[in-house]
């Protein structure tokens, strides 16, 4: 059971990374599984997209869908696509993969939709690193760290459960990523 009246809207959130082949499908899939799992997925809707064209229409890269699926994560109906102005307005909270995404998305993003950019390691406490690399020339090891990192950052990010599978009651207040968010948009409306 979501944590907000079903008339609420959902809280929509777009991972982006250069070519949303890799890296954002990933996150995309890891959020919307653990949103699922518990029992939170209608409070929730999850996207990718990518800053380059390159791959528009494709589905994520072999490898990326070979470990996502090797964890149980589905990544179908995931096709690349490339970031719109209307995405800015649309998200709540866009997460970009790394630095550079980042800077890529200030300097396109409207002055008013700002505040919602955030790295997605920003999320993950203990990490020492901002970004979750691209492994596109790399190894199944690299797509592993990077599921590694999505898996720890999506966990930070939604609420936990009990037991029971429904939400505690830490995730129902201040403690849960929902509800962090709605206070952090408050704060930064103009």
């Amino acid at each position: 059971m979501p944590d907000t009246p079903s008339s609420a809207p959902a809280t929509r959130i777009l991972f982006v990374c250069m070519a949303n082949i890799c890296r954002s499908p990933m996150a995309e899939a890891v959020a919307r599984s653990v949103a699922e799992a518990q029992g939170i997925a209608r409070s929730y809707t999850f996207d990718s997209a990518g800053t380059i064209a390159n791959f528009a229409g494709q589905v994520p890269d072999d490898r990326a869908r070979r470990v996502a699926a090797g964890r149980g994560y589905s990544m179908s109906g995931i096709k690349a696509r490339t970031i719109a102005l209307r995405d800015f307005e649309k998200f709540d909270l866009i997460l970009a993969m790394d630095r550079k995404i980042l800077l890529s998305l200030q300097r396109i993003c409207p002055e008013v939709h700002q505040s919602k950019i955030r790295l997605f390691l920003d999320y993950v406490p203990d990490e020492t690193g901002d970004d979750v690399p691209d492994p596109y020339y790399g190894n199944l090891a690299g797509f592993e760290h990077v599921l590694d990192l999505c898996e720890r950052a999506a966990q930070t990010l939604l609420p936990h459960t009990s037991q029971s599978d429904s939400l505690s009651d830490e995730a129902n207040t201040q403690g849960g990523f929902l509800s962090r968010i709605r206070e952090f948009l408050a704060r930064h409306r103009h």
